[in-house]
């Protein structure tokens, strides 16, 4: 199990950090984990299973 920090997230989804914390705070994002102090990164599985989503989304869309 990997830890992605903010700018590795950024980069996996193409969103702004404020879009990142937007969706945390609605739910719809992986919550980050406290690392200690004020550092937070992400569970790199839990990221790339809402981006796996996404397009699992956009598929249905099309059909």
């Amino acid at each position: 199990m990997k830890f992605m920090r903010l700018n590795d997230v950024k980069a996996a989804t193409g969103l702004a950090r404020s879009t990142i914390y937007k969706y945390v705070k609605q739910g719809s994002f992986p919550m980050p984990v406290s690392l200690g102090g004020r550092s937070v990164a992400w569970v790199e599985s839990e990221v790339v299973a809402w981006i796996a989503a996404r397009i699992r989304e956009r598929d249905l869309q099309l059909i």
